[in-house]
């Protein structure tokens, strides 16, 4: 595993135009790069626009440091690849953010506080398992745009996997076995496998979501496997035989070589692409120190119909609050 604050100097690649310059630096050989070169507090014309893509469609992610984003010019940025998702709405609780478009993803309370309720910290802690953003959704998300306003002195980085490598580098008996398989995903599961209060029955009675285990990242082009802590089994599968050949495939897909850490300061913006990469939290000194993580979500390109508030919807039908547990 590569962290980034570590990353030897490399030859770093330019693409230019007549308007836009931007500064690539991999961090791994097929995955992963520091972009810079152009502002992100002020609008994109369609050329840098469709060069930022160009670079995040190769790479995967990409890491913006020193920003200079707020909320407001974090969301407007974001607005320029898609549709944003809504997160879900706090249920009669006061909500710590103005705009509905970022997704919180500190350890802060509405007061700006350290939370200490364990429900939410429970939920939470799901996040520090690999996974993919949103594969519990039918509309699934692509972009994640995770900007940092206030980072803890040690620790709390963000890992990245890449899928796209990892399935690449499969034995081609594993990618037959594998390439028409569906996996069945549910948010529950991976809040269970994070110590929340579910049994296995609760979650199998919130239902599950189908999505191909292999599918083609249309940006690249390449195949990448799509799995992750929210994948509970395979569809017409043992529960257990699918279980197995998950867990063996998260295993593989996280070996070092395909695996690298984004350590923060304020200011930087991390932006992931759900459809060919899985990410976890690093852990930190949650009850100390402070960590106010925010981001905005991409919903899938060609998928903008359907509900506007999706995430709402679905703890509404779970009966289940993101900020304090069961109804």
């Amino acid at each position: 595993m590569l962290n980034l604050w570590r990353t030897p100097a490399k030859a770093a690649s330019y693409l230019e135009s007549e308007m836009t310059t931007l500064k690539v630096q991999p961090i791994l050989p097929r995955f992963g790069a520091e972009v810079s070169g152009i502002d992100l507090t002020r609008p994109l014309d369609e050329e840098t626009r469709q060069a930022v893509l160009e670079v995040q469609g190769k790479w995967g992610i990409t890491v913006w440091r020193n920003t200079g984003l707020d909320d407001d010019t974090h969301i407007a940025f974001s607005r320029n690849f898609g549709h944003l998702e809504l997160a879900p709405a706090p249920g009669g609780r006061p909500y710590r953010h103005q705009h509905r478009e970022l997704f919180d993803a500190s350890n802060l309370d509405a007061e700006g506080n350290i939370n200490k309720d364990e429900l939410t910290k429970l939920h939470a802690r799901g996040n520090q398992i690999w996974h993919t953003d949103a594969s519990f959704m039918k509309l699934r998300t692509s972009l994640s745009m995770l900007l940092c306003h206030e980072a803890p002195p040690v620790a709390g980085e963000t890992f990245f996997a890449d899928m796209r490598s990892a399935y690449e580098d499969l034995p081609q008996s594993m990618k037959d076995r594998i390439e028409s398989l569906q996996a069945r995903h549910s948010l529950w599961w991976s809040r269970k496998l994070g110590g929340y209060p579910l049994t296995d029955a609760e979650v199998d009675e919130r239902g599950y979501v189908l999505h191909p285990l292999v599918h083609v990242h249309k940006p690249s082009g390449r195949k990448a496997l799509y799995l992750a802590a929210h994948a509970r089994d395979i569809a017409d599968m043992p529960r257990d035989e699918g279980a197995a050949l998950l867990k063996e495939l998260t295993e593989f897909a996280t070996r070092p070589q395909y695996v690298f850490a984004v350590t923060y300061k304020k200011g930087d913006l991390v932006i992931w692409d759900n459809l060919c990469s899985m990410h976890r939290g690093g852990e930190f000194d949650e009850l100390n120190h402070r960590r106010d993580m925010r981001r905005t979500s991409v919903r899938e390109a060609g998928t903008v119909a359907g509900s506007d508030d999706q995430f709402t919807d679905l703890y509404v039908n779970a009966a289940i609050s993101p900020f304090e547990g069961k109804r």
